[in-house]
């Protein structure tokens, strides 16, 4: 169940010099030899043409698909778009076609609330789920083929993700601990255990050699994944912890809290950088974008606020919607965000502007979540009507 190789180019802009470009990853990556200079060199041309394309066309409808008998609970999207996956609280995840919008796969063999579902992108072939029957399984995105089911949580699971190599999951819960497991051996690798309350939001940096979890206590801890050790206690916000996020460079690291305010901290001393305010009402949200450059933070407010990370202004205030952001997100290329609402909406933005530029309507609830594939030339909405809408 080896990986192969994976080379993020997430700072690659127009500008990028690609013989230098390519000097250095031969020089990083060991699997990389001058002999592979010259075609490694076309694929990072191909791509700065892709950056360059224009992205100013307007989204439409392609297809709604009604998912679930019971309410969904969450979404998640694979790199390349061409599936979907969706948990629900009839206790199954489905994996749909991107293209089609047809059902592929149902995942069935919990007991209880699916309530969080995520890929191991970038590669795209395995599903993690996490249930409230106090346990994780993890799926073959491809044959539905249920791999390993983690025993270890107390307590509901409401969070998990992968790490950016696919080699662990980390899960949170109600048992008020993180757990790190396995996805070769199906086993548990770590019993994270320093809060009070529930975890609700878990975050690998880009290494995979850190997890970061937030908690309903108000605090975020850091935690060294080779030895499931707590690296950094950070204190300081006054609510509960809604989200959390490592930029790419994994220098610092954001939380956002009920308590209105988005904090950024360094993550060598665990010192606080700065406290992000302007929102009127609870954080529920907060994402970097692939450079780590620009940080959006959601607000129940109904509003979003886009900062520059070196001088930590907000530079755009993104205001329209009627109800909460709960969801916020920016495209692979940085130059859009998506954020949901409880006005039954998702909104598309230009991150560089602050201008709207589409509203997705036709729900007919609340926008649970929405999401780009990597080229961002397509998106998915989910409602709390149970339906999910594809636009490209």
């Amino acid at each position: 169940m080896g990986n192969p190789l994976s080379l993020q180019l997430h700072s690659l802009s127009l500008r990028s010099d690609v013989g230098e470009l390519v000097s250095e990853i031969c020089t990083r990556e060991p699997l990389v030899t001058l002999s592979k200079a010259e075609q490694l060199a076309g694929l990072i041309r191909k791509l700065q043409g892709k950056l360059s394309e224009s992205h100013e066309t307007q989204f439409q409808l392609f297809k709604e698909v009604r998912t679930h008998l019971l309410p969904l609970t969450n979404i998640a999207i694979n790199k390349s778009g061409s599936c979907f996956i969706t948990g629900s609280y009839d206790r199954t995840c489905k994996v749909w076609g991107g293209e089609s919008g047809e059902e592929l796969l149902t995942l069935e063999g919990h007991k209880n609330v699916v309530y969080t579902v995520a890929f191991n992108n970038p590669y795209g072939d395995k599903i993690a789920t996490g249930s409230f029957d106090k346990t994780c399984k993890l799926w073959s995105a491809e044959s539905g083929t249920c791999y390993h089911t983690y025993r270890g949580h107390t307590g509901e699971i409401i969070c998990l993700t992968f790490d950016p190599l696919s080699t662990m999951i980390a899960s949170g819960g109600i048992d008020a601990t993180a757990r790190l497991w396995s996805v070769e051996h199906g086993t548990e690798l770590a019993t994270l255990a320093g809060h009070s309350s529930e975890v609700i939001c878990v975050h690998f940096n880009n290494s995979g050699s850190q997890v970061a979890s937030g908690s309903f206590d108000h605090t975020a801890i850091i935690w060294d994944t080779h030895t499931g050790r707590s690296v950094h206690s950070l204190l300081g916000h006054r609510g509960e912890i809604s989200s959390v996020a490592f930029d790419y460079g994994g220098n610092t690291v954001a939380t956002g809290s009920m308590d209105k305010t988005c904090k950024i901290w360094d993550i060598r001393s665990g010192q606080l950088i700065t406290t992000l305010r302007g929102h009127k009402d609870e954080v529920l949200d907060v994402a970097f974008d692939s450079t780590g450059q620009q940080l959006v933070t959601a607000s129940a407010d109904g509003t979003a606020c886009v900062f520059n990370t070196t001088t930590l202004n907000c530079v755009h205030r993104l205001q329209g919607h009627q109800g909460e952001i709960s969801k916020v997100s920016f495209n692979a290329q940085g130059s859009r965000i998506l954020t949901a609402s409880g006005d039954k909406t998702a909104k598309l933005w230009d991150s560089a502007t602050g201008l709207c530029l589409q509203t997705l309507g036709g729900h007919g609830e609340e926008v649970l979540g929405s999401l780009f594939n990597y080229q961002g030339d397509q998106i998915i909405t989910a409602s709390k009507d149970n339906t999910c809408r594809l636009w490209r």
